[in-house]
């Protein structure tokens, strides 16, 4: 018997349970994992998810605006770059490339960051109302590198996916794309840690400015 077969066999002796896992076992887990059972939800996000976002964020130190048109983006963008006296300069997801982004001012980099970039642009799979949580997916075209490395994120959101509860956002994600992909993450306002004699400290592991812009 192997170790991990010793452990398994431990724990099911303990369990009340003597021998190998049985056949018809494997298949009442593999069937509970097919189902996804949800389990109890918070109903304070379900009134009005965007609303509780937005409040959400504001608790998490990321700013947030909202916009009527995507055009207005590079205008909202510069507004911020301004406001917070950094360079007129972002890189940033393609999806954002075909802006016009010199009429604001900016100079935009459709590429990935890297170490020098001090701002990244990117979109989002949805929000989460219950956190004020954005759910970024991970590919070739929308790099996490870019939500990552640059001390400032900027997150573009649709207002039309910003869903109540995780669980929400993994149900959506099961019927959109099936599997995730490898690169799933989450951001909830800017990186902090409080390790180290629980002083809180902003930007430890990831960006310590996050502004959310909100479109239709």
């Amino acid at each position: 018997m192997s170790a991990r077969e010793n452990i398994l066999a431990r724990i099911r002796e303990k369990s009340g349970r003597n021998g190998v896992t049985s056949a018809p076992e494997l298949a009442a887990v593999r069937a509970h994992i097919a189902e996804h059972a949800c389990g109890p939800l918070p109903s304070i996000s379900r009134h009005d998810p965007v609303t509780h976002f937005i409040a959400e964020c504001a608790r998490l130190k990321s700013t947030t605006a909202e916009l009527d048109d995507i055009a207005a983006l590079p205008a909202e963008v510069a507004r911020y770059i301004a406001a917070n006296a950094l360079r007129m300069r972002c890189v940033g997801w393609h999806e954002f490339a075909a802006l016009n982004w010199q009429s604001a001012g900016i100079q935009f980099d459709d590429r990935p960051a890297n170490g020098d970039d001090l701002i990244g642009l990117t979109g989002s799979f949805c929000g989460i109302g219950e956190t004020g949580t954005l759910l970024l997916l991970g590919a070739p075209a929308t790099p996490k590198a870019t939500a990552l490395l640059p001390e400032t994120h900027i997150c573009v959101v649709k207002k039309s996916r910003i869903l109540a509860t995780m669980e929400d956002s993994f149900a959506l994600m099961r019927n959109e794309i099936g599997e995730p992909p490898r690169a799933t993450f989450f951001v909830s306002g800017p990186s902090r840690t409080a390790d180290i004699e629980q002083t809180l400290v902003i930007g430890a592991h990831g960006p310590y400015r996050v502004h959310v812009i909100l479109i239709p």
